[in-house]
């Protein structure tokens, strides 16, 4: 089993086989691998970068090979589809992704919903889909991931996100109605992505977490949302990994509900006792950020190491990486991984 490609063995992961040893990842989106270093060292300017399929080839592969992260992650931010849906975006600096600059929407109840097999050919999505085409079709062995903004995030980043989320409560009927809308274009987003060879589809929906949603909003509105995007996923052919920010202790009851075939967390929570209780759950992450930003390659080792150590099936950082992320750190942690 010692011959598995980076591809096969990432799907054998999700798919709950038995593999040599973990995979090494990350995402895209929000967990954004381009950094400084990599960007600067192939001549490019970040802003640009973002609506640019044949830059977006560049870049992801430039990426993979000197992180040594299995796999291609775009995009590198999580503004595709609030830009789709009208809001306005800043596209940031040369060392800061995209933002939203301004929602479309006062509240829920203004939301203009649209025609989403039309919205799909808007913004950014085409060139995203090129690009992983292209990024497929050279590198058959190595996954492409494609990674989302979840429903709660984007339904936050069309609408004033201070209002939308009272509107959860006091709104209930706009609130769905707009979570309708925002789902239906993510299955359409990742539709042409999974079309486009993306075999994997990760859905980072940081709005919706414990600390912000509570766990009966959660149960509510996170879940029952995440799962309708996750089995159009899969009803593609592909597999879903969902990420979940925060700390988990107001939610975790709801992790065996979730339809993904593996949960991914931020550093703070103890991936070894989340397996424990919940068997048969496949776990992704949490290398610490911070630490990958700002520590020693020997940390990182032992960080990594100890992950490995707890069973960890899927290596990966835990949330988002700085752009200053030194690519030195990155490497170690994917060295130890493919090391074992």
């Amino acid at each position: 089993m010692n011959d598995l490609s980076p591809k096969e063995r990432l799907l054998r992961v999700l798919s709950n086989q038995t593999v040599d040893r973990a995979p090494v990842i990350c995402p895209g989106g929000m967990m954004n691998s381009a950094t400084v270093d990599v960007i600067e060292g192939l001549g490019l300017s970040f802003p640009k970068v973002h609506p640019d399929a044949e830059a977006m080839t560049r870049l992801s592969s430039a990426v993979e090979e000197k992180t040594g992260f299995e796999n291609f992650g775009i995009p590198y931010c999580m503004t595709v589809e609030a830009e789709v849906l009208g809001s306005e975006i800043d596209f940031g600096t040369p060392v800061c992704e995209p933002k939203i600059a301004k929602e479309r929407y006062a509240s829920a109840a203004d939301v203009e919903v649209r025609d989403v097999k039309q919205l799909v050919r808007e913004g950014r999505v085409e060139a995203i889909a090129r690009a992983g085409q292209t990024i497929a079709e050279k590198n058959p062995d190595v996954p492409v991931i494609g990674s989302l903004t979840g429903p709660i995030s984007t339904a936050a980043s069309i609408v004033d996100p201070m209002t939308f989320l009272k509107e959860l409560r006091k709104d209930k009927t706009n609130a769905h109605r707009v979570l309708d809308y925002v789902t239906d274009f993510l299955v359409a987003y990742a539709g042409v992505l999974i079309e486009s060879g993306f075999p994997v589809i990760t859905i980072a929906d940081p709005t919706a977490t414990g600390e912000i949603l509570g766990p009966k909003m959660f149960g509510d509105y996170a879940v029952p949302y995440l799962n309708r995007l996750a089995d159009a996923i899969h009803g593609r052919g592909a597999k879903a990994i969902i990420h979940i920010c925060g700390r988990m202790e107001a939610v975790k009851k709801y992790l065996p509900e979730l339809h993904s075939d593996a949960v991914s967390t931020d550093a703070m929570v103890n991936l070894k006792a989340i397996k424990a209780e919940y068997e048969g759950l496949t776990v992704m992450g949490n290398v610490s950020t911070f630490a990958l930003q700002l520590q020693e390659p020997e940390t990182i080792r032992t960080i990594t190491e100890k992950l490995l150590g707890d069973g960890i099936d899927i290596i990966s950082p835990a949330c988002g990486l700085s752009t200053k992320t030194p690519v030195e750190n990155i490497a170690a942690m994917t060295k130890v991984v493919k090391d074992r």
